[in-house]
Parts: C-alpha cells; sequence; structure tokens
C-alpha cells in the first residue's frame, strides 16, 4: 500500500479513538494494537472472555453453478467435502507452491464464504478473478459493507448466548450458524478463532457495528470481558502455535515447510502450484518448529538460529508467553534441526540463547468436563 493512501477504518474505529485504543497501521487498516496492556488482555481471553474487532479481514461470497469449482480451482483443501455450515481451514498457492494466503472458507446453505487476511485481500482477489470457472458463478467483496467481531475465551459461549436467538453450543467448532442478533440483526456466527481458546466469529452489517459490540461488552460484564487489540490477539495466537501470514507463511514458503500439508489435498484435482507441490511434499526444504528459550530474551522475527556453529535457520515469530511465563518462538529451519527435545542456540541481538525444540502448540486449552 502506498504511503500516500489513507487508511482503511473499520466501522469501530470511532469506538476505538474514542475508547482509549492505541490505532496502528494493519495490513492496509488502522487498527488498535492495545486499549490496556497487552498482556491483561490476554488474560483476560485465557481466563474470561475478550473482544476483538476483525473487520479488516476479507469476506469474499462466491454463489451460482460454478462457484465450487471456481474455489476447489484456487484452493488447496478439498472444497467439495464440507457439508452445510462447515468451515474449512485452506490455503490459496501460486504457480511455485508459496503461499499467497491462508483462509477460511464456508460453506453456507446457498454460498460459499471466503475469510482472507486484510494484507492479502487485493491478491486473493486478482488469483480468484484470473482463474474464475464457468459464466454462471458470481463473487462479491462484501468486507467494507459488513463488520466482523470475535468473542474470545471460555467465557465467549456464556456472553454471547443472551443476544443469540439460535442455540450456540450446539454449534461444533469449524461449524456456523444464520441467526439473529439483538432480536433484529441477521448475522454469521462462527465457532472459529485464532487465539486458541473457544470463541465465536461473527459477521454483521457495518450500519450496526457499534451497537453489537456494546451489546456484548454489556453482556460480558459479569466475565470480566475486555476489548482486546492485534498485540493481544499475538500473543495468542503464538501460544496456540497458529502461523501469521509474513511470518510463518509466504509466497516463499511452502505448506509442508510450514507444517500445514494436511490442509492440502494432492488427490482432489488440478489446482493452482499443485504440480509443484506434488513433488514438493517428499522433501519440503523447510521445517516449522517451535522453541522454547532458556533465558529471558525475545527472539524476535529474523533472529538466527543455530545448531552448534551452523546456521540453520531463522525465527519468524517470537515473545514472552504471558501464560506459560518463559519465552517461546516459532522457526523455520533445515529438517534436520527439527528433532523435538534436541537444544539449539538462537541469536539474540548478539547473545546467544540455548533453546530446546518442542512439539507444538506451545499451549493448548483445558479439554471442558
Amino acid at each position: 500500500m502506498s504511503s500516500a493512501e489513507p487508511l482503511l477504518r473499520t466501522a469501530l474505529h470511532r469506538w476505538h479513538q474514542t475508547n482509549g485504543g492505541r490505532l496502528v497501521e494493519f495490513g492496509g487498516w488502522s487498527m488498535p494494537v492495545q486499549y490496556r496492556s497487552i498482556v491483561e488482555e490476554h488474560q483476560a481471553v485465557r481466563l474470561g472472555v475478550g473482544l476483538f474487532d476483525i473487520s479488516h479481514m476479507g469476506r469474499l461470497t462466491f454463489d451460482g453453478q460454478g462457484a465450487l469449482d471456481w474455489i476447489e480451482r484456487c484452493t488447496t483443501n478439498h472444497v467439495a467435502r464440507l457439508t452445510e455450515n462447515q468451515i474449512q481451514y485452506s490455503l490459496m498457492t501460486n504457480d511455485r507452491g508459496g503461499v499467497i494466503d491462508d483462509i477460511l472458507v464456508y460453506r453456507q446453505p446457498d454460498a460459499y464464504l471466503v475469510v482472507c487476511n486484510a494484507s492479502n485481500r487485493a491478491k486473493v482477489v486478482a488469483q480468484f478473478q484470473a482463474h474464475q470457472q464457468g459464466a454462471h458463478s458470481h463473487f462479491r467483496d462484501r468486507t467494507e459493507e459488513t463488520a466482523m467481531i470475535a468473542v474470545q475465551g471460555p467465557k465467549a459461549l456464556a456472553t454471547l448466548q443472551p443476544l443469540v436467538d439460535q442455540p450456540l453450543e450446539a454449534v461444533r467448532y469449524y461449524h456456523q450458524t444464520t441467526g439473529r442478533l439483538l432480536g433484529k440483526l441477521d448475522s454469521v456466527i462462527s465457532r472459529t478463532g485464532y487465539t486458541g481458546e473457544d470463541g465465536f466469529e461473527l459477521i454483521v452489517p457495518a450500519s450496526s457495528a457499534e451497537e453489537v459490540w456494546e451489546a456484548i461488552l454489556e453482556a460480558g460484564r459479569p466475565h470480566g470481558i475486555m476489548p482486546c487489540g492485534l498485540g493481544a490477539r499475538d500473543t495468542l495466537r503464538l501460544e496456540a502455535a497458529m502461523p501469521l501470514y509474513g511470518h510463518e507463511l509466504g509466497e516463499d514458503t511452502d505448506p509442508y515447510s510450514a507444517g500445514l500439508g494436511w490442509a492440502v489435498k494432492l488427490d482432489k484435482g488440478e489446482f493452482v502450484g499443485r504440480s509443484i507441490l506434488s513433488m514438493r511434499k517428499e522433501a519440503p526444504p523447510l521445517a516449522r518448529i517451535g522453541l522454547v528459550l532458556e533465558g529471558k530474551r525475545i527472539a524476535r522475527q529474523g533472529a538466527i538460529v543455530l545448531s552448534g556453529d551452523r546456521e540453520v535457520g531463522l525465527v519468524t515469530s517470537g515473545t514472552f508467553s504471558p501464560t506459560l511465563q518463559t519465552s517461546i518462538a516459532m522457526a523455520m529451519v533445515a529438517p534436520d534441526a527439527r528433532t523435538v527435545g534436541s537444544m539449539l542456540t538462537v541469536d539474540v541481538r548478539g547473545h546467544r540463547e540455548t533453546a530446546r525444540v518442542v512439539k507444538l502448540p506451545f499451549y493448548k486449552r483445558p479439554a471442558t468436563a
């Protein structure tokens, strides 16, 4: 995005401005990075409930006779396997097998919905337009006419249920329902999220975003709800070892190196990047690993990972984990450096920090009774 272009604003921009949100540029949008402290917001999600504006995410709808073939051609997972109201994690790759974006595909009763990353929306749209299948399929970018709000944490269900006319407990993970919110707003409600906790993501008309946001905050007050920004969203997703585009994913990274080969279905038929990926599957050049550092220094993106004196890779994301109270990182390394339990070192601003390779994710929410 050109620096001369104004930042896009979500329908909740005014609320963020007037309620202490510290706004930053993210993916071409003005977004809140935090309201209070990142750690407070992080812990609210782990222990109670947090509220996120995720309206910057792209929302694209497809319908018509050719919609299924169109999406299949442009994505790696097998869309035809989706049942009604089911949601699928998938990837969009280029001709070289590199990741253009990671996306969610919703099978709705009369259409398909694709949710993509804010910074990649233009690339995703261009890829779909370049590979349209048939004249009877239709595409619509609904990003700016809708808002998307995430309610995340163990108290998300208790917070949201009083506001919706549909029973949410029965909605399974990676499924959606449609219901009336606040007794009047037709909304898409999915049991998805980017925090490692239970939760829901809502798509509502942009014109009603502030009313919905305020109602959720009021409903969540007994559960200690907090509005949360991008900072806590990043620490939460990193503890859950969820990849972030521009860090663990990019156009020079293939799905197998990123540990996402399960989202590639080579047997489903032809799709963009399939021929390269079929060769890459047997010997990916890199491996995504988790590292727990012995010291408290934080290994940031780009820090060199070593085995002895040999450079074996680079850190892609790192933070001090508020939940685990230790320094954690993900890295892309040579496959022979991926063994869980082995010891590596990370160059953190000139300091050699010992790190242990651990099984991902770093954090997994407790099983419910």
